[in-house]
């Protein structure tokens, strides 16, 4: 059997910086780390393999060159393999972009079973590039999966949570699951399976090895039909408020309706 785990390098959220010109994330202004939902796939394909005991796990990456850290991280937590997927003109690819170009690249490292992705990324949050990829693959999908409960040798059995629901999915081989948080805690990689990362080989392709399946067109902010007009911080604000004891709560509550009659909220 084998799997093929999506996984993109993020920045630290809390300390990138955005070009507002092009409308687009400046990575170099920040850390990097793997994207935490695409550790719980990576945690759900090795699962798999303890389960099966004759999967193989590929993580596959689409980033710039220093995206191989992100890679190494995830031979360390137990893929058997992993592929880079980078070349400058895949810079600025948006959501359908990004998901063709995984979708060829998919193609081109050879036969698969299954692709694991995480629900989202913490630098996009929009939840669409594993959906997305499924229809370039042509492969039937379960999103937000938070479960796994069986694994056959033609099919897998998974718990599917949307909206209020939580249903039972039974999906054929090749298929295409996006995983959330809760389905488990990725485990920790020890020091000596951290130095054997180091010396793990990354094999790469770029933009020429999938011409097959790839038009210039198609990638980069040419083929990106979502584009980033103008980038705004919204203005930090002061909350005017106060704490009331409880013996002070008719105070409050006066203070309060009085505040809303100011405002015309009611």
């Amino acid at each position: 059997m084998n799997i093929v785990v999506l996984v993109k390098q993020v920045p630290d959220m809390e300390q990138v910086k955005f070009n507002r010109e092009k409308g687009t994330v400046d990575r170099s202004s920040a850390g990097a780390e793997v994207n935490p939902f695409d550790l719980n796939a990576l945690e759900t394909a090795v699962s798999i393999r303890e389960l099966t005991g004759n999967a193989h796990v590929c993580a596959v990456s689409m980033g710039p060159p220093q995206a191989a850290n992100a890679l190494r991280e995830c031979i360390a937590r137990g893929a058997d393999d992993a592929l880079l997927v980078s070349d400058a003109k895949f810079g600025g690819s948006d959501t359908r972009a990004t998901s063709l170009i995984l979708a060829a690249a998919v193609r081109a490292a050879g036969p698969f079973d299954l692709v694991i992705a995480g629900e989202k990324t913490v630098d996009g949050d929009t939840g669409q590039v594993g959906p997305e990829l499924a229809e370039y693959l042509g492969l039937p999908h379960a999103g937000y999966v938070s479960a796994v409960q069986s694994v056959g040798e033609d099919s897998l059995d998974v718990v599917s949570d949307i909206w209020e629901g939580t249903f039972l999915k039974r999906l054929k081989f090749p298929a295409l699951i996006s995983v959330t948080k809760d389905i488990n805690q990725p485990r920790l990689p020890s020091f000596r399976s951290k130095m054997a990362a180091r010396k793990a080989e990354i094999r790469s392709i770029g933009f020429d090895a999938l011409t097959e399946y790839l038009k210039p067109e198609n990638v980069g902010f040419k083929g990106s039909p979502t584009k980033v007009k103008k980038i705004e911080v919204p203005p930090a604000f002061a909350r005017d408020g106060h704490i009331y004891r409880e013996d002070e709560a008719g105070d409050g509550l006066d203070a309060l309706l009085a505040a809303i009659g100011e405002r015309r909220i009611l």
